[in-house]
C-alpha cells in the first residue's frame, strides 16, 4: 500500500495503491487508514485522485476496526466528491463492504481479471438457491454491461493508469479550474457534410451516433464511457476547437434511442460529473421518447427519468444542443431542452420536434377517421408540426443549421460560452430523485 503525489503529463495527481495486506488479501485497518489519509492529503492539495484497489473484504481477525477504517475512507471520498476528479481502478477482487468504495468514484476502471460485489457467490447461492460464479456475479464483463459499475475495462493495471491519464486530459485538477486547452490542428472551419449524410432517409432507420460525434469532433476522437451499459444513450468526452467537452447522445441502434431507467441514470451521472468539473456539454438528440412498459413503471421510471431532467436543470456549465432527427414528448424535455436551461439548442433542417409522432397524434385526435383519411391527416400533421421551424418561432430552437456547418457552429458556441458563469442560491445541497 502506498500513497504519493506523482507528476503525470505535467499534471500533479495523488496516486494511492491499496492491495489488501491481511490474510488472503483482505483489507486491514492500516490499509483503510492509508486510503483515507491519501485521499485527505490529495483533497487538501486539490489534486485529482488515481486510486487502485484490490481486497477480499475486511480482515476478520481485526474485528470492527477494519470496518471503521474503510468507513473513514468512504467519508473522505464523499467529501472529495465534486471537488477533485476521483478515478478508481479495480485491479483484482474487490469484495464485501469495501467494494462500495469504488461506487464513490467519478470514473471506475476494471482490469479484465477484476471482479467486485457486496455479497459473494456462496452467500447468493445460500439465499437464492442459484449457483453463480464470481465472474458472472461481478466480473469485468457483467460490471461493464449489466450493472454499469465499470466505466471502462482494460487489460491490466498499467492500462488502467494509462486510461486515467488520457481521461484527465478532459478534466481540470479541481472544481476551481477549467480543463487546459487540448492541442489540435483540426480547423474549426472544417465542413462536415458527412455527419448529415449518416442519417438514414427512412425515419425508422438506424445509424451509429458515435460516427456523427467523430465527424464533428477534433481529429475524429471520441473517448466513450460505459459503452456496454445502457447502449441506447452514449456518453463520453471529445474536444471542439481545443475545448474539452462532455457529449451525451441518443443511440438509435439500441431501443431506437428511447430512454429507459439505465439510460437516464447513465446520462444523469455523466452530466453531473461534467457540471462538477466545469466541463461544457454537447447534447445530440434523436429519440422518440421514454420506453413504455409496465415493468419500467413499476421499477420507478418517474423517479429515474427525473434524474436526467434534474441533472440538466441544475447544470451551470455551457450547454449546447443539436437535434439530429427526432425529439418527442418528455424525452424532448429531459434531453437538455431550451427551457430546462440549455444555452443554445440547434436543429438540422430534417429534425422533427413535437409532442409525439404524426401517426400517434392522429390516432389520438382522429380515432373515428378512416384509413384513407388518416393517411391524409398524418401527412398534414408532418408538414405542419414535424419541423424544427415552429419550435424555432417559439424560441425553443436557437437556429436551424446545415449539417455541413455543424462542427464550426458547435465550436464557435462553445468558445462564446466559455466565460459563462452562474450563481445558485445558497443551500446545503440539492435532493436528486433516486
Amino acid at each position: 500500500m502506498t500513497a504519493r503525489v506523482e507528476v503525470i503529463d505535467d499534471r500533479r495527481v495523488m496516486r494511492v495503491e491499496i492491495a489488501g495486506s491481511g490474510p488472503n488479501d483482505s483489507l486491514t485497518i492500516a490499509d483503510g487508514n492509508m486510503l483515507a489519509e491519501g485521499v485527505r492529503h490529495g483533497l487538501e492539495q486539490r489534486l485529482p485522485m488515481f486510486i487502485t484497489l484490490t481486497c477480499l473484504g475486511p480482515t476478520v481477525s481485526e474485528g470492527l476496526g477494519t470496518s471503521d477504517a474503510w468507513a473513514k475512507a468512504a467519508a473522505v471520498l464523499a467529501s472529495a466528491s465534486g471537488v477533485v476528479p476521483i478515478f478508481f481502478g479495480a485491479t483484482g477482487p474487490v469484495t464485501s463492504g469495501p467494494s462500495l468504495l469504488i461506487g464513490l468514484a467519478d470514473i471506475v476502471i476494471f482490469t479484465e481479471d477484476a471482479f467486485a460485489f457486496v455479497s459473494g457467490p456462496m452467500m447468493v447461492e445460500e439465499f437464492t438457491g442459484v449457483p453463480v460464479s464470481s465472474e458472472d456475479l461481478g466480473g469485468a464483463g457483467s460490471s461493464a454491461r449489466t450493472s454499469g459499475v465499470a466505466h471502462l475495462v482494460v487489460p491490466d493495471i498499467d492500462s488502467a493508469v494509462d486510461a486515467m491519464r488520457m481521461l484527465l486530459d478532459y478534466l481540470p485538477d479541481n472544481v476551481d479550474q477549467v480543463t487546459p486547452p487540448i492541442p489540435t490542428t483540426d480547423p474549426i472551419e472544417r465542413l462536415t457534410p458527412e455527419a448529415g449524410a449518416l442519417i438514414p432517409d427512412h425515419p425508422t432507420g438506424s445509424y451509429d451516433v458515435r460516427d456523427v460525434i467523430r465527424e464533428i469532433a477534433d481529429d475524429g476522437e471520441f473517448f466513450e464511457l460505459r459503452a456496454g451499459f445502457a447502449p441506447n444513450i452514449v456518453v463520453g468526452f471529445a474536444s471542439f476547437g481545443g475545448i474539452a467537452c462532455g457529449v451525451v447522445a441518443n443511440q438509435s441502434q439500441a431501443l431506437a434511442g428511447a430512454i429507459d431507467i439505465p439510460a437516464s441514470h447513465k446520462g444523469a451521472q455523466f452530466v453531473g460529473m461534467c457540471d462538477s468539473f466545469n466541463v461544457p456539454l454537447l447534447t445530440l438528440v434523436d429519440t422518440s421518447g421514454f420506453l413504455p412498459g409496465k415493468d419500467l413503471e413499476w421499477r420507478g421510471m418517474i423517479r429515474h427519468g427525473a434524474q436526467l431532467a434534474f441533472s440538466y436543470a441544475r447544470a451551470t456549465v455551457p450547454r449546447v444542443g443539436l437535434i439530429l432527427r427526432k425529439s418527442y414528448g418528455g424525452a424532448y424535455i429531459v434531453m437538455d431542452s431550451r427551457y430546462i436551461g440549455n444555452d443554445v439548442m440547434m436543429a438540422w433542417p430534417s429534425a422533427e420536434v413535437a409532442v409525439m409522432g404524426a401517426k400517434g397524434a392522429v390516432e389520438i385526435l382522429h380515432r373515428s377517421a378512416s384509413p384513407q383519411e388518416r393517411e391524409t391527416l398524418v401527412a398534414d400533421y408532418e408538414s405542419k408540426y414535424l419541423s424544427p421551424y415552429p419550435a424555432a418561432e417559439r424560441g425553443a430552437i436557437s437556429a436551424v443549421i446545415d449539417p455541413a456547418d455543424t462542427r464550426r457552429i458547435v465550436s464557435q458556441n462553445l468558445d462564446l460560452l466559455a466565460s459563462k458563469r452562474e450563481k445558485h442560491r445558497f443551500r446545503r445541497h440539492d435532493n436528486m430523485p433516486l
